[in-house]
């Protein structure tokens, strides 16, 4: 270690949010280059080849061959597919001295199509499973928790090329399956969970989540029946239509200053018959939407007053639209609007379009807006006074909500994305006209599959689920060193005992992180902790009685063994 290229550090850095930004940092794992980019040191970067290596292998054992294609993308193909313009803001876009547009590639399904078109036309020639492991890039608005969201960042993403949609599925479980082996080598507590497919497009879907308190994706499961998904992925069960023959008319109240729900429930227990809840009440949110192409469009969702928009929600349900809040400048140009005491009417009046959750069904009746300042209408019946333009998926999901398999109810936890795979399908061969000829001569459009697994991130990912209050606790798959071995003794026969034994160590084929440093022994202790080897080995005060420490980093136990035994000891510990 005293020629390591390593500082490590005694207080968190001031940017850091999350144990792994802190604990990467201190540990000399990684340094900030700029907002969401890090340099990798030694230690960090051993670490990630490590994780890099374990992906490989599994990717090689299913079939899958590795290509690299480059960072620096021209603009034709994101043309082609359309996503040039529906990335937005989110890529890294440039111009060269010839002022053609370039962009730092996010993702390339675009590249590994025309690839595979240019190269093979023939049936014969699929299926195939093409991967890479590579640098991506997106202008994260925020970047936030260190490796967790970065600008930069390394990314496995394999395509698979069939004819049909059989070969798809085998491809797509084969990857599945492949996913499961990489996350169980490298110990990491994770769910598969049903998903959307966003701006990738393309049909089924599922995500792999670290599960992790700090983690950005909430996600939903149910005990009963092993049903789990994305919160932007669950579908709400709708219940069924009610009959409204007999409910009373809908009437207007003046209800005075009452533009938030809870001061409308106020008023309704005041005034009205009975007693209610936010849940009886519609609360109509204001957001604008524009697609790729397209101007902005006022688009009302209508939620029951008792749940809140989750924007995330409302994003997935639009993509690749952009959407956002209207401002004050929207509601000036639109005075149709009331802000405060919209309805369904007002929206559709003002030339919006109006979408509903699954639950606000025909013949259901609700308090709501009636589009005049301190008037609100009540006993607004669903499919006889109003007509939603649709329905959507923006409501809040709630632990305690029923399952969409109906199986119970479900519960919430919170993860971080280090896998997902996609069925494609033919949006991109499409888009490019990928067809190979058939078995009977003619033309067949290929399917494709889209399968990204983060490398970098799972560096933090790992840091996350495997801490405690001193330090990193790395498994041994990705761990730096195998063993650190720590020399706390100044007598000279000790530090040349230290040393035979790290020889011997490494003639068995260990990695060894030696501390000849000359610190003193509490500094090294605490940087032992700190760095996470899964191997502790102390030449302390017991070489005088000749024994050494072996440590275990992950359960603290420790055990003196004897000097002459300590090379084989340490290889059965590092070797289970």
């Amino acid at each position: 270690m005293s020629s390591l290229f390593l500082r490590t550090l005694r207080d968190d850095p001031a940017d850091a949010e999350v144990p792994s930004h802190k604990l990467l940092v201190r540990a000399g794992y990684i340094r900030r280059a700029a907002p969401g980019i890090y340099s990798w040191l030694p230690l960090g970067l051993k670490v990630f080849r490590n994780i890099e290596n374990v992906v490989r292998e599994e990717m090689d054992a299913m079939g899958a061959q590795e290509i690299l294609l480059p960072a620096l993308l021209p603009r034709e193909p994101y043309e082609t597919s359309g996503r040039w313009t529906e990335y937005g803001d989110n890529v890294f876009k440039l111009k060269d001295r010839k002022g053609n547009d370039m962009m730092l590639g996010p993702t390339h399904e675009e590249l590994f199509t025309q690839l595979v078109k240019g190269e093979y036309s023939s049936y014969k020639d699929l299926p195939v499973i093409l991967y890479q492991i590579q640098t991506k890039y997106r202008d994260e608005e925020r970047p936030r928790a260190g490796l967790l969201r970065g600008r930069e960042f390394v990314m496995k993403d394999s395509y698979s090329f069939d004819v049909d949609d059989a070969g798809l599925q085998r491809s797509y479980d084969l990857h599945r399956a492949a996913y499961q082996r990489v996350f169980d080598r490298l110990g990491v507590k994770y769910v598969i969970v049903a998903a959307t497919s966003g701006a990738m497009g393309g049909s089924a879907s599922e995500e792999f989540l670290a599960e992790c308190e700090v983690g950005e994706d909430t996600f939903v499961r149910c005990a009963e029946s092993g049903y789990a998904a994305n919160v932007e992925a669950v579908v709400t069960p709708a219940p069924q239509p009610l009959p409204y023959d007999d409910a009373p008319a809908a009437e207007v109240h003046e209800t005075g200053e009452t533009p938030t729900i809870a001061t409308l429930v106020d008023w309704a227990n005041q005034v009205l018959d009975g007693e209610y809840t936010a849940a009886d009440t519609l609360k109509n949110i204001l957001v604008k939407i524009r697609r790729p192409g397209k101007d902005w469009e006022i688009t009302g969702i209508g939620v029951p007053g008792d749940r809140e928009v989750d924007f995330k929600r409302l994003e997935s349900s639009v993509e690749p639209a952009e959407v956002e809040m209207l401002d004050d400048a929207d509601f000036a140009a639109n005075p149709a609007l009331v802000r405060g005491y919209i309805g369904p009417k007002g929206v559709q009046a003002a030339g919006g379009t109006y979408l509903v959750d699954p639950r606000v069904v025909t013949g259901t009746a609700w308090i709501t807006g009636a589009d005049e300042q301190g008037k609100h209408v009540v006993g607004l019946v669903a499919g006889r006074d109003f007509t939603p333009d649709g329905t959507i998926e923006a409501a809040e999901v709630r632990a305690g909500d029923p399952s969409p398999d109906g199986a119970g109810v479900l519960e919430a936890a919170r993860g971080i994305e280090i896998g997902h795979i996609f069925q494609l399908g033919r949006k991109y061969a499409d888009a490019f006209g990928l067809d190979v000829l058939g078995e009977n001569g003619k033309p067949v459009r290929v399917t494709m599959g889209s399968y990204g697994l983060g490398v970098s991130r799972m560096v933090a990912v790992l840091a996350e689920q495997m801490h405690d209050d001193k330090g990193l606790v790395w498994p041994r798959e990705v761990a730096p060193f195998d063993v650190h071995l720590v020399i706390a003794n100044k007598d000279a026969a000790a530090v040349a005992g230290a040393q035979e034994l790290a020889d011997r160590l490494d003639a068995q084929g260990l990695d060894v992180l030696f501390d000849d440093r000359k610190a003193s022994p509490g500094v090294k202790f605490k940087d032992s902790e700190l760095l996470g080897m899964p191997t502790v080995v102390v030449v302390g005060r017991g070489w005088a009685e000749g024994t050494v420490e072996i440590r275990d980093r992950a359960t603290g136990e420790a055990a003196a063994v004897p000097i002459a035994e300590a090379a084989d000891a340490v290889v059965a510990a590092t070797r289970g």
